[in-house]
């Protein structure tokens, strides 16, 4: 690969430190998670979501050990993909596992698109004809687009200056909500009828969403300072102030609006929360917060993603056409990432986005801890009872999300289903034709010696 090629995909060698890393992943956890899903979480759990966010926050923390461990391992600027090319090689696991994640994270992409155009359309009084919102969150997928373009040290700037302030304004929309609340106690003993266990495992998968974004520091690797333990300690750290930050933003709106009224704003719960405590000053700074929250979010995940991509691309997993484009591979996987989620934006709700994401994102999750117990566990001194334990946890919530959308939206569990099955079969084709899988499988047994 020339040298100019390799600067358009990755950053330099140690060129991350400690506290950037956790910048980057706080920027892509702290976006669409906290502005969008508090409502939608408590449409299926009704009061309890704010526990909710606690049980998604155990779930992500046995998760994270797995990625923690392979990380100090191997780290790579690979991420996701490299981890389960550790675990499963040149195979059909890995690129179906690998794409899962990719489209994971466009959805979530196109969540944090939509989830901008809600909150913005509250400076202007709702949404009421339900275009406005696909044609902002499109218009801001354009803005990242055009941004990355502008190469990485644009982006790490901006997404770096952009979630110092969304965390700071967040905080304080919490803090404030709490104080000035007439009281922060939340009545759990009447759930109404959302209170079922499958509705909070649930509500629980859907809060995982707000956590899933630590991913992304796994593809920081060897860019970071140290990164044998620099990597997991950011990891530890962004999933701790997430806690913290979901936990008080949780019982701010709780506290300040119905559970009826938190469910009538689900797309944008946290700005009707501010109204009752701060009147409309407050709904004003909210909706900045979350415009920015969801900016920067975007701009560092429409990077991530592509940057994903082009490795896949790299190690043949994946077809690739330049369909007569300039530029490097990663110029490529931009614009299809950026393709992709335009589509999803303008034609998906919320909801549905955020469901097919969280299917995806699960499924993917449980083949990394696999890889760990079944291939890798003694090369990366893991101990079995953990992912074993996030193995369980995640069937848990997985099964009560789809529970809960097979009685309510079954047509987004059949496109989830559908998608899979296409990717599966098209990856299978694929692999099979391929001539660089069997020079690959070579390659991989011989690289599996040196580690």
């Amino acid at each position: 690969m020339s040298k100019e090629e390799d600067r358009s995909t990755r950053y330099q060698e140690g060129s991350l430190t400690l506290p950037g890393t956790v910048m980057l992943g706080t920027g892509v956890m702290i976006g669409a998670g906290i502005f969008a899903l508090t409502g939608q979480m408590a449409q299926m759990t009704g009061v309890l979501f704010p526990l909710a966010f606690l049980a998604a926050a155990v779930i992500v923390s046995f998760s994270a050990y797995s990625y923690i461990k392979i990380s100090n391992a191997y780290p790579s600027a690979g991420g996701i993909g490299m981890y389960l090319h550790k675990a499963y090689g040149n195979r059909l696991p890995t690129a179906f596992n690998a794409l899962l994640m990719y489209f994971s994270m466009v959805i979530a992409q196109s969540f944090l698109a939509r989830t901008f155009g809600s909150y913005t359309m509250q400076l202007f009084g709702g949404d009421d004809s339900g275009r406005m919102v696909p044609i902002l969150g499109v218009a801001l997928i354009l803005a990242a687009f055009l941004i990355n373009l502008l190469g990485n040290r644009m982006i790490q700037g901006v997404a770096s200056f952009i979630g110092i302030l969304k965390i700071g304004g967040i905080l304080i929309f919490g803090l404030v909500g709490v104080w000035i609340a007439d009281s922060i106690s939340v009545d759990f003993s009447e759930p109404g009828e959302a209170g079922t266990l499958g509705n909070f495992l649930g509500a629980t998968a859907l809060g995982i969403l707000a956590f899933k974004g630590f991913t992304t520091i796994t593809n920081s690797g060897s860019d970071v300072i140290d990164p044998k333990r620099n990597v997991g300690r950011a990891i530890v750290i962004s999933i701790a102030a997430c806690v913290v930050i979901y936990t008080l933003v949780g019982f701010a709106v709780a506290s300040n609006l119905s559970l009826a009224e938190i469910i009538e704003t689900q797309d944008y719960s946290l700005a009707a929360a501010a109204r009752p405590a701060l009147g409309e000053y407050g709904v004003w700074f909210t909706v900045a917060i979350a415009m920015m929250a969801t900016a920067g979010g975007i701009l560092a995940s429409v990077f991530a993603v592509s940057r994903m991509l082009a490795m896949l691309t790299e190690m043949r997993l994946v077809p690739h056409r330049h369909f007569g484009m300039p530029g490097s591979i990663q110029k490529h996987t931009l614009v299809y990432t950026v393709v992709l989620g335009l589509i999803l934006t303008a034609f998906f709700d919320l909801s549905r986005i955020a469901a097919l994401g969280i299917v995806f994102y699960l499924i993917m999750d449980i083949a990394i801890h696999w890889g760990v117990l079944r291939y890798l566990r003694k090369d990366i001194k893991a101990n079995t009872w953990v992912p074993a334990t996030a193995i369980l946890l995640d069937l848990l919530a997985l099964g009560g999300f789809v529970w809960v959308k097979l009685n309510t939206d079954p047509f987004v569990i059949s496109v989830a289903v559908v998608t899979m099955i296409v990717i599966a079969v098209s990856e299978q084709i694929f692999l099979k034709r391929s001539p660089e899988s069997a020079q690959a499988k070579q390659e991989e047994s011989h690289a599996h010696r040196h580690h």
